[in-house]
């Protein structure tokens, strides 16, 4: 399906057709464009950015590659192809047809689970607000300013659906979505993770890798809705989110990579002699890992949550590739959970969260893989972990849990001191911060990273991915 670019608000959901919506929207746009340069990629308005844009919801239309002013770029509307007659497909209302409307009943509960998804999208612009002044080079400029425009975008498709289906409610919470700040004292974003600062490369890569997967995950559990719209908004959003990961696992990749060579360089794995030589030793990457993956565990929610249950009966939102269960409904199942008690047995659908949490733990382990595989390679027997699920949780069961990485539980004297051996400390934190010096030639990067394996839509690595003016 083709995207209309002559329209103000460029869409494929037919806007023209539907005055009152467009003038609401219209409206709403001027507010994200001032939130935008107030929010947005700091001192970039006037680069020239080699950016892909969607044309087309179809596999030919949705990347469309081209230089563009990150202000003129057209963030719109765009909504996957609908799937003929589609049926619900879980829950109470299996097999009934999805609705095109939210139905009275659910409508608070639509709206909550819109605007938290929502909330997340400019949350994470705010958050990388400044690191295209430290770029380690103009390609993973590139990259940072792509995930930019389109987590802008994944805002206005939650907007439209505010706008579109929940009348003065919807609006008033698409305001606010402009109104929260992330890390603001008085009017935070909603979840914790988005909160967070990232004021440094390393941790952007952890976030597009391990946040931005827990992203896809929402996604795809959203994809399921019975709620129509809000399933092809998602099924279109899926499909930019891969890059977002991609960022990520090749970031770290890359910083792996450079590690290494540093190390056969010097002879040595010792940390302190792998810093002064200005790469970032494995170690300190384990700790950042271990940050940036545990407080993205926390946003799957608690293990047993009666919401996750009402989301999943009524329809609202399903499991992620719902079609690879056999028992889509659910009623009597159950699942066997660890507790700081033992193991209690409690009904599948309070467990939702939980299931989700483990198919996204299983899916961070992909790119865990990759990256020892480097480090193996390279003649060393360290091996990067996940920690387990329990260590360092602030939502749920496992809550402020005295549990290390390995998942043994401790003393809390012996946690806390031990906590600095496993999250970054302040001093982890200045180091690589202290490596975070801008690098703008093309084909340059940055000491503590290796370049990517290849450029960009078939362009070579040095290819001038941003014009700076």
């Amino acid at each position: 399906m083709s995207i209309n670019y002559s329209e103000k608000i460029p869409n494929n959901v037919d806007l023209a057709n539907d005055r009152k919506l467009q003038r609401a929207l219209e409206h709403w746009q001027p507010r994200f464009l001032t939130w935008w340069q107030e929010q947005g990629p700091r001192d970039s308005s006037s680069d020239d950015v080699y950016l892909r844009t969607a044309v087309g919801v179809d596999a030919q239309g949705w990347a469309s590659y081209g230089y563009v002013k990150m202000p003129d770029y057209r963030w719109g509307i765009f909504l996957a192809d609908p799937i003929a007659d589609r049926k619900i497909g879980f829950g109470d209302h299996y097999g009934e047809p999805a609705w095109q409307q939210v139905p009275g009943e659910l409508r608070s509960q639509f709206r909550r689970i819109i605007v938290t998804q929502g909330d997340t999208e400019p949350a994470s612009v705010e958050q990388q607000h400044l690191l295209g002044l430290t770029c380690p080079s103009l390609y993973d400029l590139r990259n940072l300013f792509q995930v930019n425009v389109e987590e802008g975008r994944h805002l206005w498709a939650m907007v439209y659906l505010l706008h579109g289906y929940f009348g003065r409610d919807g609006r008033e919470e698409a305001e606010q979505l402009l109104a929260r700040h992330s890390g603001d004292r008085d009017n935070p974003r909603i979840l914790g993770t988005f909160n967070e600062p990232i004021s440094d490369w390393l941790s952007f890569f952890m976030f597009t890798y391990f946040t931005d997967r827990d992203g896809k995950f929402q996604l795809k559990s959203l994809a399921e809705s019975g709620f129509d719209p809000l399933a092809r908004t998602c099924r279109f959003m899926l499909t930019e989110e891969a890059h977002h990961m991609f960022v990520g696992e090749t970031g770290v990749g890359r910083v792996v990579r450079r590690t290494l060579e540093v190390m056969k360089e010097l002879g040595t794995d010792d940390p302190a002699a792998i810093r002064a030589h200005g790469a970032v030793d494995l170690a300190t990457i384990q700790r950042y890992l271990n940050f940036w993956f545990t407080s993205s565990l926390d946003l799957f929610g608690s293990e047993v949550s009666s919401n996750a249950a009402s989301s999943f009966a009524s329809g609202i939102k399903g499991r992620p590739d719902e079609d690879r269960y056999e028992d889509h409904v659910c009623a009597d199942a159950t699942l066997e959970l660890e507790t700081p008690d033992g193991t209690e047995s409690v009904s599948l659908r309070n467990a939702m969260n939980e299931v989700m949490r483990d198919a996204y733990i299983k899916d961070c382990e992909i790119g865990l893989k990759r990256w020892n595989m480097q480090i193996k390679r390279a003649g060393y027997d360290i091996v990067l972990r996940l920690p387990s699920k329990h260590f360092c949780r602030s939502i749920g069961a496992w809550a402020g849990v005295p549990v290390d990485p390995e998942g043994k539980l401790l003393d809390q004297q012996d946690y806390d001191q031990r906590l600095a051996d496993w999250l970054p400390s302040e001093s982890d934190r200045a180091f690589v911060h202290s490596l975070m010096q801008r690098v703008v030639e093309p084909g340059k990067m940055a000491g503590w990273t290796a370049p990517p394996d290849r450029g960009i839509n078939k362009h070579p690595v040095d290819y001038e991915y941003v014009r700076l003016h």
